[in-house]
């Protein structure tokens, strides 16, 4: 019997073409227990896809200002490993959460300012210990260039919409993070010109 969805629990054609392909690079690397902190949920539905698919580890959502369709993914779901939500602002010095043992951001840092990559990259150097994965996924350019007209066209819109807004590039992102105490893992490329970004906390 097909559990149904509260109302305010939003739903994104993205999610279900991208949840199993960022699910199989998740499978890979993300711990045999612990905790797995999602930053910037959105919707909730990867949230609630992934705790149900991965009941090893312990699946806690956040995102800036939590709405309805976290906890309402959460309720249908019905997986005892799904945390409830709460508020984590990247950009702040101190997270809510002060342990981790997988950082996962999916299509966050494009959407917001670069202060929010970096914050992330702060964030989880704090939360996360050595040998621990950071996982990101999202467009990204590479050398400078798009990977695709369709991204450029991406870049475009999300530019006009906020001018500190963009596609990142993949280069980028590998120095923040080796900035912050992380080794690049692995690159893969994903479906719709995205790719998924893994990061291990070096040892200090």
């Amino acid at each position: 019997m097909e559990t149904k969805l509260f109302p305010a629990a939003l739903r994104s054609a993205a999610v279900a073409r991208n949840r199993d392909p960022i699910l199989a690079v998740l499978r890979r690397h993300l711990p045999r227990q612990g905790t797995v902190l999602e930053i910037a949920s959105g919707t909730g539905e990867h949230a609630a896809y992934f705790a149900q698919q991965l009941p090893h580890v312990v699946w806690q959502p956040t995102d800036v200002d939590p709405d309805a369709s976290i906890e309402a993914h959460r309720a249908a779901a019905n997986a005892p490993n799904l945390r409830a939500p709460i508020a984590l602002d990247v950009t702040a010095p101190n997270w809510p959460v002060t342990h981790a043992d997988a950082v996962v951001s999916i299509n966050m840092i494009h959407i917001s300012p670069w202060a929010a990559a970096q914050g992330l990259m702060a964030g989880a150097a704090r939360v996360l210990a050595a040998g621990r994965v950071l996982y990101l996924y999202g467009p990204f350019k590479e050398n400078g260039e798009h990977t695709a007209p369709s991204n450029a066209a991406f870049d475009a819109s999300l530019r006009a919409h906020d001018l500190q807004w963009g596609v990142r590039d993949v280069g980028d992102a590998r120095d923040l993070a080796e900035s912050h105490g992380f080794e690049f893992v692995e690159r893969v490329t994903m479906p719709a010109n995205n790719l998924s970004l893994v990061f291990r906390r070096r040892a200090s």
